[in-house]
C-alpha cells in the first residue's frame, strides 16, 4: 500500500468519523436536557442575528456598498450558523479522552494495515452496573480476536481493567466494558449470608467486574475446578458445598487427603468417604438412587427433578458428590491389580452419574490440580460443562479450559482469583467455616 493510498484512506476515515461524531452529538442532545437547552439557545441566537442583521451591521451606513455587503452577510450568516451547529454537534459527540485513547492504542500496536488506530466514539457509565464504564470504538477493520490478543496492552494503554469486549451494532463497533485500573479486584472478599440466592439451585462463586458470578446446577449440572496448588480450589469448593447444604441438598465428599481439609463440622452435615471401598459403596448407592428416580420420572412423564417435585408434591432432594483432589482418588500410578479394578469400578460409576445425573438432580463437583486424561477420563471430563480455573500456566490452563486464558489473565501471585470457561474473571468469596 503506497503512501498516497494510506493518505486517501485516512482522509475518508476522518470524514466518516466527523459525520459519526455529529450523529452521536445529536443523540446526546436528545438524551441530555441541558445540552438540548444550549443547542436551542444557539439556534435562537442565530435566528435573532439573522432577523436583526441590518441593525447589527449598520448596512445603511455603507452607501453604495450596502447592497454588496448585505448580499455577503446574507450568505455568510447562514453558513456560519450551519457550520456552528455542526461544530457544536461534533463537539458534543466527541468523548472526553478521545485523542489520548487513540494515541494509546497506536502506541501498543493496535492498528490496521493503513496505520489507523481505532477511534473512541462514545464513553458512558453502564446503566446496569455503575462500576463499569462502556467504551465504544470504531474498530477500523481490526477484528475482535485481535483486540482479545492485545487485551493486556489495551488495559495498559487506557489505564483500565477490562471485564469483557464484544461487537456492537452488528460489527460496526467494538464495545469494551471496563473499570479504572485502580478499581481492580480486592485481595479478599468475605462471604456474607446475604449473597445466598433465592433461586432454586443457583450457586454463587464470587464477584467479577460486571457483578456476581453464578452457576445454576439445574441447567449446568457438573463443575470442574482446576488450578495450581494454593490457587484457592478447596476454599471455592467448600463455598459451593456450603450453599448446597443451605439449599437442602444431600452432600457426599470423597476426601483422600487425610481429613485435614474438612474439619468435624463437615462430618456432621455431610457423608464423607475416606477409603476406596467406602467410596465405591457410596457411588453405588448414588447410582441406585439415580435408577430409582429415573423410573419414577418415567412413570409420571416428568422431564426433570423440579417438574417431578412440583407435579407429585414429593421432595426429592438434590444430591451433590464432591472430591477435593481427583488425583488422590483416581490416580492408578503404582497401584496393584486389585486396586486398579476398584478404581475402574469407581470411574464407571462416576461416568454414569456424569452422563445421567442432570435430569435426576445428582451433581458432581470435582476439584483437581491437573485434570489430564491420566487422572480424569474423557467420558467424565467431557460431561463437566462448567469449568473454573485458578492460577495456572499455559499447559494447565489448556487442559482445564481448552485455552490459555487462566495463564494470561490471572496474576501469578493471586489467590482466590478464577476464570470461567467463557472468559469471566472473578474473585471467589472467602468462606469462614464457622458460618456453617
Amino acid at each position: 500500500m503506497t503512501r498516497s493510498d494510506k493518505d486517501t484512506i485516512h482522509k475518508r476515515t476522518e470524514n466518516r468519523r466527523l459525520l459519526q461524531r455529529m450523529k452521536t452529538g445529536l443523540e446526546v442532545v436528545k438524551h441530555t436536557p441541558y445540552k438540548g437547552v444550549l443547542l436551542g439557545a444557539y439556534l435562537v441566537g442565530a435566528a435573532l442575528v439573522w432577523l436583526f442583521r441590518a441593525y447589527l451591521f449598520s448596512l445603511d451606513s455603507y452607501g453604495m456598498f450596502s447592497p454588496v455587503l448585505e448580499a455577503a452577510i446574507n450568505l455568510l450568516i447562514p453558513l456560519y450558523a450551519v457550520g456552528g451547529l455542526l461544530a457544536f454537534l461534533a463537539f458534543l459527540g466527541t468523548p472526553r479522552g478521545n485523542k489520548a485513547a487513540k494515541e494509546g492504542l497506536q502506541k501498543v500496536g493496535l492498528v490496521n494495515h493503513a496505520g489507523e488506530a481505532p477511534a473512541l466514539i462514545a464513553k458512558r457509565q453502564d446503566g446496569n452496573n455503575p462500576r463499569l464504564t462502556i467504551w465504544e470504538f470504531d474498530p477500523c477493520g481490526i477484528p475482535l480476536g485481535e483486540w482479545e490478543d492485545k487485551r493486556a496492552r489495551i488495559e495498559t494503554a487506557l489505564d483500565i481493567t477490562i471485564a469483557k469486549m464484544t461487537w456492537a451494532e452488528g460489527r460496526k463497533l467494538i464495545r469494551v466494558y471496563a473499570v479504572p485500573a485502580k478499581s481492580d479486584f480486592p485481595a479478599l472478599l468475605p462471604w456474607k449470608d446475604k449473597y445466598l440466592t433465592p433461586e432454586s439451585f443457583v450457586l454463587v462463586l464470587g464477584e467479577s467486574l460486571t457483578g456476581a458470578v453464578t452457576v445454576n446446577l439445574a441447567n449446568i449440572p457438573h463443575i470442574l475446578l482446576g488450578g495450581s496448588t494454593g490457587s484457592g480450589k478447596s476454599v471455592l469448593l467448600k463455598l459451593l458445598l456450603m450453599q448446597s447444604l443451605r439449599k437442602g441438598a444431600e452432600v457426599y465428599i470423597a476426601d483422600f487427603k487425610g481429613g485435614v481439609d474438612f474439619p468435624k463440622v463437615w462430618h456432621n452435615k455431610c457423608r464423607i468417604c475416606f477409603t476406596e471401598e467406602d467410596l465405591l459403596y457410596t457411588l453405588g448407592q448414588l447410582v441406585t438412587v439415580l435408577e430409582y428416580r429415573k423410573g419414577r420420572l418415567a412413570e409420571t412423564e416428568c422431564k426433570d427433578l423440579d417438574t417431578y417435585n412440583e407435579v407429585t408434591g414429593e421432595n426429592f432432594h438434590r444430591i451433590v458428590f464432591a472430591c477435593d483432589e481427583v488425583a488422590e482418588m483416581l490416580d492408578k500410578t503404582g497401584r496393584s491389580k486389585e486396586s486398579k479394578e476398584v478404581l475402574a469400578q469407581i470411574e464407571n460409576k462416576l461416568a454414569t452419574l456424569s452422563r445421567l445425573g442432570r435430569a435426576f438432580g445428582i451433581h458432581l463437583i470435582l476439584a483437581t490440580q491437573r485434570p489430564d486424561a491420566n487422572i480424569l477420563p474423557g467420558q467424565i471430563k467431557n460431561n463437566l460443562d462448567f469449568r473454573v480455573c485458578g492460577r495456572a500456566d499455559n499447559v494447565l490452563s489448556q487442559i482445564i479450559l481448552d485455552n490459555t486464558n487462566a495463564a494470561d489473565q490471572i496474576p501469578k501471585d493471586a489467590r482466590g482469583r478464577f476464570i470461567t470457561g467463557d472468559g469471566t474473571v472473578f474473585q471467589a468469596y472467602m468462606l469462614d467455616e464457622k458460618q456453617l
